[in-house]
């Protein structure tokens, strides 16, 4: 019985343990992950690239109402980037040259933090 308890006990302490290690290790893992802002247009996944300009606002909405998927396409490279946080995009975001401040996950994608309209110079 005595050992029952010692085993019980043990248990208890490395769950309790890895459950404080958890939240510890997420922080990190964002740490790694630095924001930076990146400036450019918000389009559909059927157009990509073609559609970073304020003409594109009401096919992108049709496209997206049809599947296709939120991607951020860089003013200067033309670069098109699938959002790995779909709803972080609004229909507010459309129709304009936008700063998106967010970072790139393992896989390529762009995780959205804030989208706001683009500082003009």
């Amino acid at each position: 019985m005595k050992r029952a308890v010692n085993m019980l006990g043990l248990l208890v302490f490395v769950i309790v343990t890895l459950s404080l290690a958890a939240p510890a290790n997420a922080a990190a893992k964002k740490e790694t992950m630095k924001a930076a802002t990146y400036t450019g247009w918000i389009s559909d996944s059927n157009c990509g690239a073609k559609g970073a300009s304020a003409s594109h606002k009401a096919c992108a909405l049709k496209c997206i109402k049809q599947g296709a998927k939120w991607v951020f396409v860089d003013s200067k490279t033309k670069k098109v980037d699938k959002i790995s946080n779909q709803k972080a995009v609004s229909e507010a975001d459309l129709g304009h040259e936008v700063d998106v401040t967010g970072y790139k996950t393992k896989s390529g994608m762009l995780h959205v933090e804030k989208i706001k309209p683009a500082m003009s110079m």
